[in-house]
């Protein structure tokens, strides 16, 4: 899977897990666009189409991590925070350049195949 923020195609390492499983069959019907809205200051939120199975593990995240919450929500961290959700990847990048790309007030995220 292809991830996108905005216009700029950003290299994630996914999980090999069935959460991303799930996604990527659904990415393969065609490309998955997300509003995100930015929260607390170090994440970004956008709500999916649909419920995904999910193993919640409490962790602690960390820029660049991108998880699944509440089976709904993908999130995607520009600065770190402890709570349950499902890893499903990361993106590939210095953190400066993951913060430059998600501190704006709100972005697009597009799945792709």
């Amino acid at each position: 899977m292809k991830l996108y923020i905005n216009d700029t195609l950003v290299p994630v390492i996914w999980e090999d897990n069935a959460s991303t499983r799930s996604l990527m069959e659904d990415v393969s019907e065609g490309d998955m666009v997300i509003s995100m809205s930015r929260y607390g200051g170090n994440e970004q939120v956008g709500s999916l189409r649909k419920q995904y199975r999910s193993n919640d593990k409490q962790m602690t995240t960390h820029n660049g991590d991108i998880v699944l919450y509440n089976s709904n929500n993908l999130v995607v961290f520009y600065g770190s925070n402890s709570w349950a959700y499902t890893k499903l990847g990361k993106i590939d990048l210095p953190e400066q350049e993951v913060t430059d790309l998600l501190s704006n007030e709100d972005v697009i995220i597009t799945i792709k195949k």
